[in-house]
């Protein structure tokens, strides 16, 4: 077998990976606990050519694609332990159901952010800021390798209720053509780069005809060059996909690979490398996005480093978010404070260049939110905020106060500074007001 050869490991088969011998009977059988609740697939790029199965468990391209016991309370993981021992499948998928049930499959309200045309709902779709619509092509509703901290995992779960996916090519052009404040499309998942480039094609194609002038930009989320490099390199419509974004560029349009990288070891190797100067060629242009998560990246010097790389390597930080409050959140949450402190010390060790990226950032129901500080006012310790975005356009980038806690790992778990009974947008339902 070669390593460019796919090779994909689920819970079904995960005990045919070559070096799962190496793991503990303990971890192995968290694999099956856990991956019964939360959704488990990897890959052989990940297993040999990312993780060092000399430091397992605390290796972090382990953690982020193996499940660990920790990642589920003490009490589900004994309950999903006992039931897999005792009870029939109804019974055990049935509890596992009500389990998922409590991690918050549906933060930030996703599903308020679904649009409609001629009255249907295209629930492949999500339309929360004005110029921003995503799109989650069905046939890309997968990924090369599941992270463990992925907010999307419902997607990968077979709940179905909270599936976002659409096949109707037509359908997201129809309604691109009734909002002309729409100026970017993101395709995003799972991750639209596992599909074919004849799919990707039926779907961008049409939007550089010019009657969708109004369509500047084209994203693509995907983890794909992290986790399966060789989708751009010698899959067997690699060239076919890199002609469509050459496409995208010569309609004078721009398209933004949007890069999901943890953690600086997914850019050592030869192939992502090749593989990033491939889609460079293009003339499209590589962003870097990822949450800031324990055991992964928590410490400023490995955000110096990776940012480091990723610049010379000619890609432009982009994001450094805060891990969302769903799935195994627990497990990689980090207070905000620290995480604005990690985000200080990383952008002041690395040069002008670098330091293109917005964060630390929370994607909550109302937008996203920076953490720009912390800082005394009147004598009060204050989380100083902002909107990076917002469903109301207009009240991006006003500053805003929280009280200090240095306990919080999200919005919804701070209040107001200097007594305020609400956050400015939540006054008189501004957030609502949506352009």
């Amino acid at each position: 077998m070669t390593i460019n050869k796919y090779r994909g490991f689920t819970l079904r088969n995960f005990k045919n990976i070559p070096q799962i011998g190496s793991l503990s009977q303990e971890d192995i059988e968290a694999i099956n606990i856990v991956g019964q609740v939360l959704p488990f697939k990897v890959n052989n790029y990940v297993t040999d050519e990312l993780i060092d199965w000399n430091n397992i468990p605390d290796d972090p391209i382990f953690t982020l694609t193996f499940p660990r016991r920790e990642m589920l309370s003490e009490e589900n993981y004994n309950k999903v332990s006992e039931l897999l021992a005792t009870s029939d499948k109804a019974t055990l998928i049935k509890a596992i159901h009500n389990i998922r049930m409590q991690l918050n499959p549906n933060p930030a309200g996703q599903k308020k952010n679904i649009p409609t045309v001629d009255g249907q709902q295209l629930h492949g779709m999500q339309h929360k800021y004005r110029e921003t619509a995503l799109f989650f092509p069905s046939q890309g509703q997968t990924c090369h390798a599941y992270c463990t901290f992925c907010f999307r995992w419902p997607q990968f779960s077979g709940m179905s209720g909270l599936k976002f996916a659409m096949r109707e090519a037509d359908l997201l052009h129809k309604y691109l053509l009734t909002d002309k404040n729409i100026t970017d499309v993101l395709f995003t998942g799972g991750d639209p780069m596992t599909t074919t480039a004849k799919v990707m094609s039926s779907y961008i194609e049409p939007l550089l005809d010019k009657k969708f002038s109004h369509i500047k930009n084209i994203r693509i989320g995907s983890k794909s060059l992290a986790y399966w490099p060789y989708r751009f390199l010698t899959d067997k419509d690699a060239d076919e996909m890199l002609l469509l974004f050459e496409k995208v560029k010569k309609a004078g349009k721009h398209l933004a690979f949007q890069a999901h990288f943890n953690h600086p070891t997914e850019l050592s190797t030869d192939a992502v490398k090749q593989a990033i100067e491939r889609i460079q060629n293009t003339g499209a242009i590589i962003r870097t996005q990822s949450p800031l998560l324990r055991y992964i990246n928590d410490d400023y010097k490995i955000w110096k480093k990776m940012w480091t790389e990723q610049v010379r390597l000619g890609l432009i930080p982009y994001y450094m978010f805060v891990a969302r409050d769903t799935g195994s959140k627990s497990f990689f949450e980090v207070p905000l404070a620290k995480s604005w402190e990690i985000y200080r010390d990383a952008i002041a060790a690395v040069s002008g260049i670098a330091r293109t990226v917005r964060g630390p950032s929370m994607s909550a129901a109302p937008g996203k939110v920076q953490v720009l500080g912390v800082n005394k006012v009147n004598g009060e310790k204050v989380f100083m905020l902002r909107f990076l975005q917002c469903r109301n356009p207009d009240l991006t980038n006003i500053p805003f106060f929280a009280k200090y806690d240095n306990k919080a790992t999200w919005l919804d778990e701070l209040v107001p500074a200097f007594g305020e009974k609400q956050f400015f947008y939540e006054k008189d339902d501004l957030i609502s007001k949506t352009g």
